[in-house]
């Protein structure tokens, strides 16, 4: 009997220009949809801005502005005003400040089962969640399929994962993200997409499976995808939108490339311990801790049930006096059914600190923890320096054992609170808000594009070199965050679109005199070494962008992250890896690195020979570059590749 298709293949095989579906291959794929949010986007308008094209070429382009809400000074708010003006001009929705986080506004608005989406935040695999093909990605690469192009990314392999039975009380879709977590760790997506199935789906809702699926990111997965079943449906017609449903689930004799099954019954409370999302244990191993915040919101645990489950567990009573309770409405949409439900007010009389509808302290603008206190937080991510408190101690968990936690000032398992555990049903109707998203504007012309003081034009980059001889500025250890490379918060992210002034924080969480080393040698260019899943984390181009602006050529790791892998070939930085891992211990910080020839090296095979010119060792490496990557290398960044094509 012929095999039939798995939900991934069916999606992937749907949008294919280029390629064939065999793993590791390089493929095209069509762009439907796009989504960008501010700490990235504005890079991606000046981006777009720089191909010269009058309107976006997709279907529907979506911008959000949900990272840098903090209006300090005049940065962030000139650049929500360039973001409204590049939208009315290109032709994209704009959804403005306080109306919420990018994916959970974007499902509920936009999302659609069976269309691709690509955006500019590595959460946006949430949209995974309706039955999208949804992949984070570079912004150059998101302007690009703004424009038409097609998205290239090596062809996944399908790792399905059935879900069984039925969760018990007090544990919910987050204790199932952090369970794959303490399975497969951060790397243990990697070039995969996650496909769940199985009789366990019916008791998840379109908002619990967006759990699941914006944590993929963490789990290094290119996608998350769930079947488009009456479980979306009742979420779609909630959203009077049931017209955009389409039924999508998989044949019954598809197969996959890997598998698991997660028999939810037998799942307890979990929570990931400092300092990664795959450092995860049962919360009974941590419990009595004491904590300081209990922060609940981000595009980790959006859904309205996450809020109303907390707030009725509060209902008349108040959090411990030691702790801050954070909230973060993730939509505006969100806040309104909460107030008319009455559980803001409830969540409020707790002693709840109520914040405006955006990403906040998930991304370290505010809300910021006491030093080597313990914040217990329902966002994706917990790298270090994050939060905004260089020496933080923050824990994931789900929205039951943040509130648990809060009543009593310690990390609590939830099931010892010994109340019932709150009855909650989400009406059929509920208030739809779409006031604060503007439609773009048919005459784009006549719009002049708003640019504030601190909105400076791209960097221009050389082209490759045939020799070099580079020191090793920085040795770096396995897992290294885009955070760690290029902070974010209420300090830096300002700087998004001003790339001389936001290179000044590269690496300043590991060094903080890295930025005064790298000028010195910016015009003969320097090496970074690094371990396994070098730029895991945000999809934040700038990671990239900064080091090169600095004088980055080469990065030598045991292997990268995929989307940051991407950026460095996009703004032409060379990502090699160590054939042998064992030779990573043989090349020191202050090293010289000398590469012969790797112009012609590149073009002949995967093979890039580099010499440590300071004990004279030769050391393998591997590029595994398509001939599409090469270019960009060749020719100093994707852009210049664009400027000569056109």
């Amino acid at each position: 009997m012929k095999t039939g298709l798995n939900v991934s293949q069916m999606l992937i095989r749907e949008h294919l220009i280029d390629g064939e579906l065999n793993t590791g291959e390089e493929i095209a794929l069509k762009i439907d949809q796009t989504l960008t949010q501010d700490a990235t986007g504005t890079m991606v308008m000046l981006e777009f801005e720089a191909m010269e094209i009058p309107r976006v070429k997709t279907e529907l382009s979506a911008q959000y502005v949900d990272h840098n809400l903090i209006q300090s000074d005049f940065k962030n708010p000139d650049d929500h005003l360039f973001l409204r003006s590049a939208c009315k001009k290109f032709g994209v929705h704009y959804s403005r400040p306080g109306n919420g986080v990018s994916h959970p506004v974007h499902m509920e608005r936009f999302g659609k089962p069976g269309k691709s989406l690509l955006g500019s935040d590595s959460h946006t695999c949430a949209a995974g969640s309706m039955c999208m093909l949804a992949i984070g990605a570079g912004g150059l690469e998101v302007a690009l399929a703004m424009a038409g192009e097609p998205f290239y990314v090596r062809m996944p392999k399908i790792f399905g994962v059935k879900l069984i039975n039925k969760l018990n009380d007090w544990v919910s879709a987050k204790d199932i993200i952090l369970e794959m977590l303490r399975r497969y760790d951060v790397k243990g997506g990697v070039g995969k997409i996650i496909e769940y199935y199985g009789p366990g789906l019916k008791n998840l809702t379109a908002m619990d499976r967006h759990v699941i699926a914006n944590m993929g990111a963490e789990l290094g997965a290119t996608s998350t995808i769930f079947p488009s079943d009456d479980n979306l449906r009742r979420f779609l017609k909630s959203q009077k939108r049931e017209h955009d449903f389409v039924e999508i689930t998989a044949d019954e004799n598809c197969e996959y490339d890997e598998h698991d099954v997660i028999d939810l019954s037998k799942l307890e409370p979990l929570i990931a311990k400092p300092s990664s999302p795959g450092n995860v244990v049962r919360v009974a191993e941590v419990e009595g801790r004491e904590i300081y915040q209990a922060m609940i919101g981000s595009s980790a645990n959006p859904g309205l049930r996450d809020f109303a489950i907390p707030a009725l567990v509060v209902d008349g009573k108040q959090v411990h006096d030691r702790v801050s309770l954070d909230l973060n409405p993730t939509s505006r949409q969100i806040l309104e059914n909460l107030s008319a439900g009455g559980y803001l007010t409830k969540l409020i009389h707790a002693g709840g600190r109520i914040h405006q509808a955006g990403c906040n302290g998930c991304i370290g603008m505010g809300q910021a923890p006491a030093t080597g206190k313990i914040s217990l937080r329902t966002v994706p991510r917990n790298f270090p320096g994050r939060s905004g408190t260089k020496e933080d101690q923050v824990y994931l968990c789900s929205p039951e054992t943040a509130i648990a936690s809060a009543l009593t000032g310690k990390i609590t398992d939830p099931r010892n609170l010994k109340i019932k555990y709150p009855e909650f049903v989400e009406n059929d109707e509920i208030l739809i808000n779409e006031d604060m998203l503007l439609m773009p504007s048919k005459d784009s012309e006549s719009i002049e594009l708003e640019k504030g003081p601190n909105i400076m034009p791209l960097p221009e980059f050389e082209p490759l070199n045939q020799n070099y001889e580079l020191p090793v500025l920085l040795k770096l250890k396995d897992n290294i965050s885009t955070d760690e490379i290029m902070p974010a918060g209420s300090k830096v992210l300002p700087f998004r679109s001003n790339i001389p002034e936001i290179s000044k924080f590269v690496f300043d969480q590991i060094e903080e005199n890295f930025y005064e080393r790298a000028i010195e040698n910016k015009d003969t260019g320097f090496i970074i070494i690094a371990g396994e899943n070098y730029g895991q984390g945000s999809s934040r181009e700038h990671a990239a962008i900064a080091p090169r602006y600095l004088g980055l050529k080469i990065v030598i790791a045991k292997s990268f992250a995929r989307i940051h892998r991407q950026n460095l070939i996009n703004f032409g930085v060379l990502p090699l890896q160590f054939d042998n891992f064992s030779d990573y211990d043989n090349i020191g910080n202050g090293d010289v690195i000398k590469v012969e020839k790797i112009i012609d090296q590149l073009n002949e095979s995967d093979i890039i020979t580099i010499i440590n010119h300071s004990n004279d060792q030769k050391i393998q490496t591997n590029h595994r570059l398509s001939k599409r990557e090469k270019r960009s290398i060749i020719e100093g960044s994707l852009i210049n590749v664009i400027k000569k094509k056109n």
